[in-house]
């Protein structure tokens, strides 16, 4: 019998189903991306989703439904099978970005092999000649907790006068932060299985001492290691590691001092994201999150000893408290989840509470505004609420919107406000929105899900592809002056500067920056 040639077998292909599973596709996928209401991490998802449905249908209907020759249909099918084989050999998803697209590389790649970034090193004579000795950054955005800063004032100049490298060196998985107290300087890693608490001298890098705790924190799309950075005070180092190990240091030695299991005492379990609370030093207490699902949202131990005091409010989020006086009250701010929450800092008590969010988590810090009034701000499309607070009686506070807005919303990067404007990165482009009523002054500049620090009139931003961005924001425009590039992989970890010293860091390494600065304030 003749064989039917290639033309004949071509025609018999049964081709309109393949056809119109991608024109659904493509329609579905155009659908989703001009959903400009969701946020961009919930359009990735879906568009990725569609995808994989797509691939899976296409290749059910080759192999079943084509009615190509069987020869063709196995030896493409198996052919495509052998692919996803080879290629889930060479490439390994090694976390997502700020928005939730996979980051791929081979998998013989070393995690701590990382290309040279363009920076000017510094000769080691010079690297002992810091301005930071007089000053410090001992916490989570620095002195104040805010992640604003009077000074130094820095040269804009970056090209007749780039900052210069102290010192570069690799570090453990974590997207912790460093503090800086005198000349040592204080973060949080991964080596294996164990969580360690790292101090390193600030000139050199080198290390002085290392505590570790036999626990670990992984996930694909979280990544690995702790994520809250340490807080110094009083020749003590307190810290809180992704499994909820809160301890209490010191500085000088990393001798342990006293420990307490958060998570575990607080009867919740690990949160999805790792725990990620810095920890707060308020009087006598020192303050964390509890676990997910716990019966409260905070926990709050002696400082001294670790013995507990209070818990209060319900659910734990992924923000840091932090401390200030509204309406004349002193108070502790909060995220939970569900809700945002003002406490009594001796007691824990609640002094306010109005409800939050859409059921994502929520990460940044609340922005003081004025004398009565506080800013709070979210991703996942949930933007941000100007809330005024007013005496109530019985030692409780009024709270009121004074407005809503979608134009600002805050992932895990802080806000600032200067010039009657709010500025910040607006799921991760940088943006202005009005104080008065949240309206948008300007959008521009896509950075990432990064971080960044107020100096002056300037804003240091960390951008989470790892350049080190200059700007100088103004409610007219975002000014951006000069880039550096620091870091060639993503870059999540907050910026601390102490005089004109800056400390950079993401999973992988560390970088010690001397910032060329104009004068002293």
């Amino acid at each position: 019998m003749k064989q039917p040639d290639s033309n004949s077998a071509r025609r018999t292909i049964r081709w309109w189903p393949a056809i119109l599973v991608l024109l659904l596709a493509t329609g579905a996928i155009v659908w989703v991306r001009a959903q400009t209401d969701w946020p961009f991490q919930k359009r990735n998802l879906t568009s990725i989703e569609i995808l994989l449905v797509v691939a899976i249908l296409l290749l059910l209907w080759w192999t079943f439904l084509s009615r190509a020759p069987k020869r063709l249909c196995l030896g493409i099918t198996f052919g495509l099978v052998g692919l996803g084989v080879v290629c889930g050999a060479l490439f390994r998803v090694t976390g997502v970005s700020g928005d939730l697209m996979p980051i791929v590389e081979f998998r013989w790649a070393k995690p701590g092999a990382v290309e040279s970034a363009s920076v000017t090193p510094q000769s080691e004579s010079a690297s002992t000649t810091l301005v930071a000795s007089a000053n410090s950054f001992p916490q989570f955005y620095g002195p104040d907790r805010n992640g604003v800063l009077p000074g130094p004032v820095l040269d804009t100049d970056w090209v007749g006068n780039p900052p210069k490298e102290l010192w570069r060196r690799p570090v453990g998985a974590g997207w912790s932060g460093f503090a800086i107290v005198g000349d040592v300087c204080v973060t949080q890693e991964q080596e294996g299985p164990d969580e360690c608490v790292v101090a390193r001298d600030l000139a050199t890098g080198n290390e002085r001492w290392r505590h570790r705790d036999a626990a670990r924190y992984s996930t694909t799309i979280a990544g690995e290691g702790p994520r809250a950075t340490p807080t110094i005070a009083s020749n003590r180092v307190y810290t809180f590691g992704a499994t909820g190990i809160l301890n209490c240091l010191d500085l000088a030695t990393g001798q342990r001092l006293w420990s307490r299991d958060v998570v575990q005492e607080s009867g919740g379990k690990v949160p999805q994201w790792g725990a990620t609370c810095s920890p707060l030093l308020v009087d006598e207490w020192v303050v964390v999150h509890g676990g997910e699902a716990a019966s409260h949202s905070l926990y709050a131990y002696r400082a001294d000893n670790g013995e507990p005091t209070w818990q209060s409010g319900t659910s734990a989020s992924y923000s840091t408290p932090i401390v200030a006086t509204l309406a004349g009250v002193r108070q502790i701010l909060a995220f939970n989840d569900g809700s945002v929450t003002g406490h009594d800092p001796a007691t824990g008590a609640v002094l306010w509470q109005r409800a939050w969010g859409n059921g994502n988590v929520v990460c940044a810090t609340p922005l003081v505004v004025s004398s009565n009034r506080v800013l709070f701000s979210s991703g996942y499309g949930v933007g941000a609420e100007l809330l005024e607070l007013s005496p109530k009686g019985e030692g409780k506070l009024a709270v009121e919107r004074v407005w809503k807005s979608i134009r600002m919303k805050a992932k895990f990067s802080h806000l600032f406000m200067r010039d009657g404007s709010v500025f910040g990165l607006d799921d991760g482009i940088l943006a202005c929105v009005d104080v008065a009523n949240g309206s948008q002054k300007w959008k521009e500049g896509r950075y990432g899900h990064g971080q960044g620090l107020l100096v002056g009139d300037l804003y240091l931003l960390m951008a989470e592809s790892g350049e080190l961005v200059l700007l100088r924001p103004t409610p007219e425009a975002p000014n951006e002056l000069t880039r550096l590039k620091v870091f060639s992989s993503k870059t999540w970890n907050p910026p601390a500067l102490a005089g004109d010293v800056l400390l950079l860091r993401n999973d992988r390494e560390a970088v010690c920056l001397k910032l060329p600065v104009v004068r002293e304030r």
